[in-house]
C-alpha cells in the first residue's frame, strides 16, 4: 500500500512491529505512547456512538474518523499547546489532544451554537470548517499573523486528499511557500474525496509531490502510525519555528466507515478493499506494539474501551438534556448584523411556527 512518488516514512509495522532502525527508540516515550492509544480509542468511541446515534435520528448527519485517529492524534502531541490547530472536520482526535470537552464537541453535530464557540486562548484550536479548504487560507494568515507579531508559534492545518484540488489549496500554498510562513499543512489522504478516489483526482505521483511546485518540502508518511506521524510532524514544527517555512505532509490512511452518515462507500468502493485496510488499523497496531513492550494488556484495553463508551454516552446525553437551540441561533452567529434575506427567512420560519412577529436587528 505504498504509494508512488515519495519514500513513505514507517515506523511501526502493520503487525506492531518496530523497524529494525528503531528497536530501541519509538519516537515517543512510555507515556506519551499509553496517552495517543487512550485518546485514540476515545475518539473511536465518540464516533461509534455519534454514527448509532444518526442512526436514531438524534444527531445531525456526522463525519466519522474510524481508521484515521493517527493522523490527527500523531500530529496535535507534536506540538506545543500555544502552537495552533486549523482543522476540517475528521479531526476529532487532536481536538481531544487539546482538552476539548467530548459535550462539545457533541454540542457542534448536535446543532448548538456554542460547540463552535471555542476559548481561543485555552485551546487554539480554529472553528470546523465543513467547506472543503477553505480553512486553509486562513491557517497561512494565522501563522503570517503570529511571525509579524514576534511570536513562534506553529499553525498545523488539516485537510483531506479532495481539498488538494480546490483552488483554495492553491493559493493558501502559493502565499505560504513565499512568506515561508510558520504553516504545516496536514493531508489526510484516506483514499477517497467523498467518492471519487485518489487517482482520479490528481495525476501527480503523490499528493506530497505537489509541495515541489510551491518551492518546499513534501513529505508521505504512514497515517496509520501514530509513531511515524509524531515524528514527521515534530519535525516539520520545528522547521517551521526555526524560519525555514513551511511543510506539507501527505498521511496515508483509510476511512473505514461512510464519508458522512449520509453516505453510502459500497457504491464506489470494494469489500475486499475494505477488508486490505483492516490490516492498518491504527490502534490495533499500537496496542501490539504496547503488549510487546509490556505497556498493556488485553485486560487493560477492554476496560479502556468501556470507560470510553460511557464517556462518550454520558457527554451526548448531558448535550441532549439540555435546552434544544433557539430557532434564531442559526441565523444570528452568520453577520455582526443580519441582512434583509436572513431576516426575511427567519420571519417566515417564525410565521411557520406560529410566534409572534419580532424585531431582529
Amino acid at each position: 500500500m505504498t504509494p508512488a512518488g515519495r519514500t513513505m516514512v514507517q515506523r511501526l509495522s502493520p503487525d506492531g512491529a518496530l523497524a529494525a532502525d528503531c528497536q530501541d527508540d519509538p519516537g515517543m516515550t512510555d507515556q506519551q505512547l499509553l496517552y495517543a492509544f487512550g485518546v485514540m480509542i476515545q475518539s473511536r468511541a465518540i464516533d461509534e456512538w455519534a454514527v448509532s446515534l444518526t442512526r436514531q435520528g438524534r444527531l445531525l448527519p456526522y463525519p466519522p474518523a474510524v481508521g484515521q485517529e493517527a493522523n490527527s492524534v500523531g500530529g496535535a502531541m507534536a506540538l506545543r499547546e500555544d502552537d495552533w490547530i486549523v482543522h476540517a472536520y475528521r479531526e476529532l482526535g487532536a481536538l481531544l489532544v487539546r482538552g476539548l470537552p467530548i459535550a462539545t464537541h457533541f454540542q457542534y453535530w448536535y446543532g448548538v451554537e456554542d460547540g463552535s464557540r471555542l476559548d481561543v486562548e485555552r485551546y487554539h484550536l480554529a472553528p470546523v470548517s465543513i467547506p472543503i479548504g477553505s480553512q486553509l487560507p486562513h491557517s497561512v494568515g494565522l501563522a503570517f499573523a503570529e511571525r509579524h507579531l514576534g511570536r513562534d508559534r506553529v499553525v498545523l492545518c488539516y485537510c483531506g486528499d479532495g481539498a488538494t484540488s480546490q483552488g483554495d489549496f492553491h493559493e493558501s500554498l502559493t502565499f505560504a511557500g513565499v512568506w515561508k510562513t510558520p504553516t504545516v499543512f496536514y493531508v489526510q489522504n484516506n483514499q477517497y474525496a467523498l467518492s471519487t478516489p485518489r487517482d482520479a483526482q490528481c495525476a501527480a505521483p503523490s499528493l506530497a509531490a505537489k509541495a515541489d511546485g510551491y518551492g518546499f518540502s513534501g513529505v508521505q508518511v504512514d497515517g496509520n502510525d501514530v509513531t511515524a506521524v509524531h515524528q514527521v510532524v515534530r519535525e516539520a514544527v520545528r522547521r517551521a519555528r526555526a524560519g525555514d517555512g513551511p511543510t506539507l505532509i501527505e498521511g496515508i490512511t483509510y476511512r473505514v466507515g461512510a464519508h458522512t452518515t449520509t453516505d453510502d462507500p459500497t457504491r464506489y468502493r470494494t469489500r475486499e478493499e475494505e477488508r486490505a485496510w483492516e490490516r492498518h488499523d491504527p490502534i490495533r497496531r499500537l496496542q501490539r506494539l504496547l503488549i510487546d513492550r509490556g505497556l498493556l494488556t488485553e485486560a487493560d484495553t477492554r476496560s479502556l474501551v468501556a470507560e470510553a463508551r460511557t464517556r462518550a454516552r454520558q457527554a451526548f446525553e448531558e448535550v441532549e438534556s439540555a435546552t434544544d437551540p433557539e430557532l434564531e441561533a442559526g441565523f444570528r452567529h452568520t453577520f455582526a448584523e443580519m441582512p434583509p434575506l436572513l431576516r426575511e427567512q427567519l420571519a417566515r420560519l417564525r410565521e411557520l411556527r406560529g410566534d409572534r412577529p419580532r424585531d431582529d436587528r
